[in-house]
């Protein structure tokens, strides 16, 4: 299984949000909903492998580097509560539905050359998870939800002397790794996907803190309603590096 498919070119936007929308700071309550975090290595032929010490590490700085980052968003972020049972599964069937909508997004929307018929108009932005997703926040008290996704696959040795192998003998560009992440807010009334930043090649080493923070800080690049000021500038600043 493959992190994350090679589309037939990369996609040429990273960031979308719903024409119209607006999130007035401080007056909104945004349910963080736990990351889903995936980390592994990338066999000689691109095959992932799950590592799960690799995957405890990144979410443990993810959650560090989430909550250093909170401060900065303009509104009340409030971190979902750990579930069980039924509600557990429930989480787990939106964190994919999330999932599979925004590589859409990234399929038929970002990226120009595929762009479908009905996502070519100017400033268009319509995508959603239904309206039931407000199921996943019942007795929390939030209109939003943020949904956060990063997988990750490094290159193994075999893997990276295959990609020089590759280009030197046939001339065919092979990747050494694949780094991806989304992050989404969802109106918990509408079901509405309202703003996306999603991209294939993120930086940072999520198994770091300085990594995680600089994933974090590439996650929420352009968030609706972030309060402005020095914190809000360095982090994005230093996800540029």
């Amino acid at each position: 299984m493959s992190v994350t498919g090679l589309a037939p070119a990369l996609a040429q936007e990273r960031s979308a949000i719903r024409p119209g929308f607006r999130l007035p700071s401080g007056s909104t309550h945004i349910l963080l909903l736990r990351p889903h975090i995936m980390v592994g290595g990338q066999s000689t032929g691109g095959v992932f492998q799950p590592n799960a010490d690799w995957t405890a590490q990144a979410r443990g700085q993810i959650d560090a580097a989430l909550a250093a980052a909170q401060a900065t968003l303009g509104n009340e972020v409030v971190r979902a509560p750990e579930t069980i049972g039924a509600d557990t599964r429930l989480m787990a069937d939106y964190q994919a539905l999330f999932a599979v909508v925004a590589q859409s997004v990234i399929d038929y929307q970002f990226f120009k050359g595929n762009r479908l018929p009905t996502k070519r108009r100017a400033g268009q932005f319509d995508w959603t998870l239904g309206p039931d997703v407000a199921r996943i926040a019942r007795g929390q008290g939030c209109d939003y939800a943020l949904f956060v996704d990063t997988a990750d696959a490094y290159g193994s040795t075999g893997r990276k002397i295959f990609q020089v192998l590759a280009a030197v003998t046939v001339g065919v560009r092979v990747r050494s790794g694949e780094h991806k992440g989304y992050a989404g807010l969802v109106d918990l009334r509408t079901g509405d996907l309202v703003w996306l930043n999603a991209d294939r090649h993120m930086g940072g080493d999520v198994r770091t803190p300085e990594g995680a923070a600089k994933r974090v800080a590439e996650l929420l690049e352009g968030f609706p309603g972030r309060a402005a000021g020095p914190g809000a500038a360095v982090a994005v600043a230093e996800a540029r590096r």
